[in-house]
């Protein structure tokens, strides 16, 4: 392989690297973050957590506590939250919120730091109603909607990490068959 070739194929790989990279860390840090504390109409509480900028979930592990206090003085917490089997960014306390009315307060740390309160009413359900069941043609339709959302847009990182590949790509092409004519090959 000439000079050329190799130099050319360096500066190729080392800007792909350095895309893919700065890719990576943009992912990990991509701001501030939103969280929607509500209360399960039982004895615990659902937060959802996504990124500020643009509302998607946020998949990076989070560190949040939850605290809570009554009106007539009663505490509870800190308690961590764990990652909750419904959902890829819904989070729960590790125990459940005692019976009675709070005002509930989570405070995020990591991915980045981010607080919320609401007030709810915590107790055992006594009359859970029956709802109808999940059709598949309701199942079908919520699929849609959610690959839509999913793909109204590449990110602008994405789209420039394939535009630079295709360049990188065009000019790598044009210094092989200049060194081959220029070789007499």
């Amino acid at each position: 392989m000439n000079k050329a070739l190799r130099y050319a194929l360096a500066v190729v790989l080392a800007g792909l690297g350095l895309l893919l990279g700065a890719q990576q860390a943009t992912a990990a840090a991509d701001g501030p973050i939103k969280l929607e504390v509500a209360g399960d109409g039982a004895r615990s509480v659902n937060v959802l957590v996504t990124w500020k900028k643009d509302g998607t979930p946020v998949t990076d592990v989070l560190a949040a506590t939850l605290f809570a206090e009554s009106p007539d003085g009663r505490t509870f917490g800190p308690v961590a939250l764990m990652s909750a089997p419904e959902g890829q960014n819904l989070y729960n306390p590790a125990e459940p919120l005692p019976d009675g009315k709070w005002k509930v307060t989570v405070k995020a740390t990591k991915p980045s730091k981010a607080q919320a309160s609401t007030t709810l009413t915590s107790g055992e359900v006594a009359n859970v109603p029956t709802t109808a069941p999940l059709t598949t043609a309701k199942m079908a339709e919520r699929a849609v909607a959610t690959e839509e959302s999913a793909s109204e847009g590449l990110p602008l990182a994405q789209i420039g990490i394939v535009g630079i590949a295709v360049v990188a790509a065009v000019v790598l092409f044009f210094v092989l068959v200049r060194s081959r004519r220029s070789s007499g090959v």
